[in-house]
């Protein structure tokens, strides 16, 4: 199951079945997704994902529930995965996923479609499908190589091999190894951006993850744009004021 819940200013979505470490189930998926668009028209600054239970952030996709599907089932839930993700990757919030023991498969792309990801000493994360004569299925694909470069995206595709926390942090796959608690890991590290504009941290992240699939030229244009837009902002007038008047700006996202 999915628990949504509230921590001061940060929405909290915890896969809640350790007795299967957090599986992704067909429902549970759907469940996430519901998720995702409550937080999405909430006034959280931002989300954290976990799991229950000292084992597993999120396994995978529930095994059994993948055999004996027809062409057009099997097409389907590949669609509905990769847009639940999809949801999670357009929040007009960041989010982070706290990787805490195992984060396989289903769960490796889930925190993938995540901002950011922090991951506990005891982490190990990989795609695993070929071993099960399959592919990832809900974006791992496409997002792996953008955040870690195409030759070690397909190293750890084409071997299944499983990644710990020092490797996955080496490589940039996860931002941060914690040693704290999960749910208060990931509430520390929000906070490192939790105080500023909305609106403009939107900006930057549509500047960064736009300029991966264009030319220098053309993403040097989207920056400028994006970057007019934020000094349209009420915050960005209240940022220059506050730095001038040697004060903290308080921003109003707006």
């Amino acid at each position: 199951m999915i628990e949504l819940t509230r921590v001061e200013e940060f929405a909290v979505i915890t896969l809640n079945r350790p007795d299967a470490l957090n599986a992704l189930s067909f429902s549970l998926i759907r469940d996430l997704g519901r998720a995702f668009d409550e937080v999405a028209t909430s006034d959280a600054r931002a989300l954290i994902v976990i799991g229950a239970g000292a084992k597993a952030f999120c396994a995978g996709a529930d095994i059994k529930e993948l055999t004996g599907r027809s062409l057009v089932a099997q097409k389907e839930g590949a669609k509905l995965g990769q847009a639940m993700f999809a949801r999670l990757d357009a929040l007009p919030m960041p989010s982070v996923a706290v990787i805490n023991g195992y984060a396989f498969g289903g769960g490796l792309e889930l925190a993938l479609a995540c901002t950011f990801r922090l991951a506990s000493r005891n982490a190990k994360v990989g795609l695993p499908e070929v071993k099960l004569g399959l592919i990832p299925g809900y974006g791992g694909t496409q997002r792996l190589p953008r955040l870690i470069g195409e030759a070690r995206a397909l190293e750890m595709i084409l071997t299944g091999r499983t990644v710990d926390a020092d490797e996955a942090h080496r490589i940039g796959l996860v931002n941060r190894l914690i040693d704290a608690d999960p749910l208060a890991a990931g509430i520390a590290f929000a906070r490192e951006f939790s105080r500023y504009s909305l609106p403009v941290l939107g900006f930057a992240r549509s500047a960064v993850t736009r300029a991966l699939d264009v030319a220098l030229s053309e993403g040097l244009k989207i920056e400028a744009d994006l970057s007019t837009l934020a000094y349209q902002t009420r915050d960005a007038i209240e940022g220059m004021d506050a730095f001038i008047d040697k004060r903290k700006p308080v921003f109003r996202d707006a």
